[in-house]
């Protein structure tokens, strides 16, 4: 389970960084892009079974937001369902074929199994609702007025803000690389049937992260920019 790291050297400085993970990063998006671009290549108004399953899947994405969120926010769905089917892909490359794919160092598994990638997205989402935040309530997003109540509730919600991320990134990094380790004890046990039933079970792990990942961050955008915050 080692990762393909690579340094360099910039200004007299090192800087390493883990090469599989920005390999199957840009294999995951390539093809959420591809996907994307034959589902809505040719749309029409009686639409064809790949344009009616994408439909629901846009479906789900709107009701997940109307559930959880004014109906007004359904601008923040781009992002939501981004980061909703890069993660679900992600998830699913580490159980995928692409892993036998034999490399120098270390293996091509999900790039969710590397801190440093849901970090990164759990970065983007506190920039994200921060700045939606602030845009829809200038400087009422964190102090209201000057109060000693109204600092002290400023300090709890920076401290929220660290936290939160934090939480993000561990929560789905532990639990893909939890499973995939798993699944390397299993096929270490016995390759043909021991690894099958633990794979089922981390394709569910896969689509539960992706959705607990989902549902946080239209939580934490929702209460960024909710008229109760």
């Amino acid at each position: 389970m080692e990762h393909w790291v690579y340094t360099f050297q910039i200004s007299n400085h090192s800087l390493s960084v883990n090469l599989d993970t920005i390999f199957t990063m840009w294999f995951a998006m390539i093809c959420i892009i591809i996907f994307a671009f034959c589902a809505t290549r040719k749309l029409s108004i009686v639409p064809n079974k790949l344009q009616a399953a994408c439909e629901k899947v846009m479906e789900f994405f709107w009701g997940t937001m109307d559930t959880m969120m004014p109906p007004d926010n359904r601008k923040h769905v781009p992002l939501v369902a981004s980061l909703f089917l890069f993660i679900l892909f992600a998830n699913l490359m580490g159980q995928l074929p692409l892993r036998i794919i034999q490399i120098k160092h270390g293996e091509l598994a999900s790039p969710t199994n590397d801190i440093n990638m849901t970090a990164a997205m759990a970065i983007i989402v506190l920039i994200y609702y921060v700045g939606a935040g602030i845009i829809k309530k200038k400087h009422k997003f964190l102090l209201h007025d000057f109060s000693f109540v109204s600092i002290v509730m400023m300090l709890v919600e920076l401290l929220e803000m660290i936290t939160r991320p934090l939480s993000l990134a561990i929560r789905l990094f532990a639990n893909i690389f939890a499973g995939e380790i798993l699944v390397s004890i299993a096929l270490g046990a016995s390759a043909y049937f021991m690894p099958l039933p633990v794979m089922l079970f981390e394709i569910l792990v896969a689509f539960i992260q992706a959705t607990v990942f989902m549902m946080l961050t239209i939580a934490y955008v929702g209460s960024a920019t909710g008229d109760e915050h």
